[in-house]
């Protein structure tokens, strides 16, 4: 694959002097304060879009940078749909999640040019095509980043030995001290393997009913249920959890661990949920190759390097993906996402099993 030069484009109206003095500045976040139109508008998660990476893009292409963050798939899906995605132009979702996009229009095939470090990846993620989700014909929708698997984190001091199943997290010992992630997709997903279902992502008719009970126990044996990393960690250290969902895999487990907790992570029998994220271009960006080059910088080896040492994940350079024969269950679009939102709700808001089925 031949390099591509990327260079300031049409929307990067900054001279090099004036950029290099805006990204020393200002962080990549405060741009959008300031009442300026940004050139490249991006929504991502936690951790994705740090400071100084941002800064150092903006210097490089003369640009300004707006970044969006969101903590979960549904506010995700929120933000995209409210405008037909007209408010990014860049965007990071995991690959379960991108089908929805593609039938929605509300993303565009990423120009090849965004690819140009494919060869310096892992085997496993070279080919596209291998991967579920991100190819459609000859066109690619999203282009793999970082992944991890969710596994059960536990305080060393209250719970020595690791967590042999995912049904410790129901475990009544552990009431009031488990900590879970606010996510009807992932929690239906969860009860699906205490119920034994043949697969997480596929409940049944007649699965709905446990499963629904199954998360209403779950609700009354939690303390409470997180969204963004840095707010589980904090939780987990004041209110002295003794477990939790590690939606955010061991990104959460180097946090923990840097902030003085000694904690242990385990992989449920069951077979844990794993996620892959992907950069993927919004329909309506304002500068596609823009948005290529931003991709391109993500997948560089500054951004591998910031992503293992400061977030604890694994990028698409730096560990090899496990080839789903080691107990995960890659994330798959389950068989109705609006459905488990709307009963995890109810669930939460505290309603009986009941109310929480009714149509």
């Amino acid at each position: 694959m031949s390099p591509f030069a990327f260079g300031p484009t049409r929307r990067c109206v900054l001279s090099s002097a004036a950029a290099a003095v805006l990204g020393a500045a200002l962080p990549g976040r405060a741009t959008a304060a300031l009442g300026r139109v940004a050139d490249l508008r991006i929504l991502a998660w936690p951790g994705y879009a740090d400071d100084d990476l941002v800064q150092d893009f903006e210097r490089r292409h003369g640009c300004r940078v707006a970044v969006n963050i969101v903590a979960s798939d549904e506010v995700l899906w929120q933000r995209m749909q409210a405008r037909q995605g007209g408010d990014f132009d860049v965007l990071a979702l995991n690959t379960a999640e991108l089908q929805r996009y593609i039938q929605a229009d509300l993303v565009q095939a990423v120009p090849r040019a965004a690819l140009r470090s494919q060869p310096e990846w892992q085997p496993r993620l070279r080919d596209l095509s291998a991967i579920g989700g991100l190819v459609r014909g000859v066109q690619v929708f999203g282009v793999p980043f970082v992944f991890a698997d969710m596994g059960l984190i536990h305080d060393l001091r209250q719970m020595p030995q690791p967590p042999q199943s995912i049904r410790a997290l129901w475990d009544p010992r552990w009431r009031g001290r488990v900590l879970a992630y606010d996510s009807g997709t992932h929690n239906f997903s969860l009860a699906a393997q205490v119920l034994g279902a043949p697969s997480p992502f596929r409940l049944r008719e007649t699965d709905w009913v446990p499963a629904v009970e199954q998360l209403v126990a779950l609700r009354r044996n939690a303390m409470g249920f997180y969204t963004q990393p840095e707010e589980s960690v904090d939780w987990f250290m004041r209110r002295k959890a003794a477990l939790m969902f590690a939606n955010y895999g061991t990104q959460q487990l180097q946090l923990l661990r840097a902030a003085g907790a000694e904690v242990g992570y385990a992989l449920p029998r069951e077979g844990a949920l794993a996620w892959l994220d992907c950069w993927a271009i919004s329909r309506q960006a304002h500068d596609t190759q823009l948005a290529a080059a931003w991709i391109d910088h993500m997948l560089g080896t500054a951004a591998a390097a910031v992503m293992r040492q400061r977030h604890g994940l694994s990028h698409v350079r730096t560990k090899a993906a496990p080839d789903g024969t080691q107990g995960l269950w890659w994330l798959e679009p389950p068989e109705d996402t609006a459905r488990r939102n709307r009963l995890w709700r109810r669930i939460v808001a505290g309603d009986r099993v009941s109310r929480v089925l009714l149509p």
